[in-house]
C-alpha cells in the first residue's frame, strides 16, 4: 500500500464501498506505458474484491488516453464485450499524484505460449468481431497512424527488395474505409483467458474509429511475431469465417497488413520486452526482427 502516493490513495478510498480498505497493491505486468496495478480490497464481512489502477506517469497524452479508456468502456457495459468495468477516472491527475484510472478486475490471465494457438485465434478473431459490432452514441476520435515511409526501420539482414516495395506502398494515401470502433491494440497481450475461453480484453486507451482492417493488420502483426508468420497471415481468414468484413480489394487488405508490420519495425524492441518479462525468453528482439521479415516479405510476394 506504500507504494502509492498519499492522493492518489484517498482518492481510491473514496470511490470504495463503505467499510471497505485497501490491503495490498501489487504490480501487474505486461504493459509498456502505464504503471498497473491490482488493489486488493477488504469487504466490511472479511472478504475481498479487486480492483485495477492504471496510472500514467509523464506520458504526455495521459489526459486523452484516459478519456478514450473511460469512454470506451463505459460503452462496453452491457454489450457482452467482457471489459472492465469503469470505477472512475481522474485524467488530469486533479485528484490523484498522476493521471489515473480505476476499474473492476476481470479474471483470466495472457496466454502467450505457442501451445494451443489453433485453438485461440479462432476464438481472438470472434471477440474482435464482437467489438467491432459495438455501436457508440458518440463516436470516438478517428484513428492515427504515426509511421511514415521516412521512419521504418528495416531490420538487418532483411529483403531489401520487399522491404522497399512495402515501403513504398505506405507512401500512398489509405483507401477509403468504412468507419467503425477499433481498439487499436487488439492482440494477445491484451486478451485474457480462462481456460478455453476469453474472459477480458484490456487497454482500450488507444480505442479509435477506424476501418476494421486496422484491428485486424495489428492483430495479424502480434500473432506473426509471437507465434511465427504463418499464424499472422491465418488470422485474417479466422476474423472472417467468424463474421467479420474486411475491404473487398485485396490490395486495401495488403495496405493495412502492411503499414501495421511497417508500424512494428520502429518499435521491435519495445514490443519484444514484455513478451520476454512474461516468459517468452526465445523471443530476443533479433528473433523478432526476423520473424517480421519474413511476415513482410510474404505480404509483399502475395502480390503477385
Amino acid at each position: 500500500m506504500t507504494t502509492l502516493r498519499p492522493s492518489t490513495l484517498a482518492w481510491v478510498h473514496r470511490h470504495l464501498e463503505t467499510g471497505e480498505r485497501i490491503l495490498t497493491t501489487d504490480p501487474l505486468h505486461g504493459g509498456i506505458t502505464a504503471d498497473v496495478r491490482r488493489l486488493t480490497v477488504g469487504t466490511p464481512h472479511g472478504g475481498m474484491r479487486h480492483l485495477v489502477l492504471r496510472a500514467f506517469v509523464g506520458v504526455e497524452q495521459a489526459e486523452e488516453w484516459l478519456n478514450r479508456e473511460a469512454h470506451a468502456l463505459t460503452l462496453c457495459a452491457g454489450s457482452g464485450v467482457p471489459a472492465p468495468e469503469l470505477v472512475a477516472v481522474d485524467a488530469t491527475a486533479a485528484h490523484c499524484a498522476y493521471p489515473s484510472l480505476l476499474m473492476t478486475h476481470l479474471p483470466g490471465r495472457v496466454v502467450l505460449a505457442d501451445e494451443g494457438i489453433e485453438t485461440r485465434v479462432p476464438l481472438l478473431a470472434r471477440q474482435l468481431v464482437a467489438v467491432h459490432a459495438l455501436r457508440p452514441a458518440e463516436r470516438p476520435r478517428d484513428y492515427v497512424t504515426l509511421t511514415t515511409a521516412d521512419t521504418v526501420v528495416v531490420p538487418e539482414g532483411a529483403d531489401a527488395g520487399a522491404w522497399a516495395e512495402a515501403i513504398d506502398l505506405i507512401r500512398r494515401p489509405p483507401p477509403p474505409w468504412e468507419g467503425r470502433v477499433v481498439h487499436r491494440d487488439f492482440q494477445p497481450g491484451n486478451v485474457l483467458f480462462t481456460d478455453a475461453r476469453i474472459t477480458g480484453v484490456v487497454d482500450w486507451a488507444a480505442t479509435s474509429w477506424g476501418p476494421a482492417d486496422l484491428d485486424v493488420a495489428h492483430c495479424c502483426t502480434n500473432l506473426a511475431l509471437l507465434h511465427g508468420p504463418e499464424w499472422g497471415l491465418r488470422f485474417a481468414a479466422a476474423y472472417e469465417e467468424a463474421g467479420g468484413v474486411l475491404a473487398a480489394d485485396p490490395a486495401e487488405r495488403l495496405y493495412w497488413q502492411v503499414r501495421d508490420g511497417m508500424a512494428c519495425s520502429e518499435e521491435v524492441a519495445v514490443v519484444s520486452r514484455p513478451w520476454r518479462e512474461a516468459g517468452r525468453t526465445d523471443l530476443t528482439t533479433r528473433v523478432v526482427e526476423e520473424r517480421l521479415d519474413v511476415y513482410v516479405t510474404t505480404l509483399i510476394g502475395s502480390r503477385a
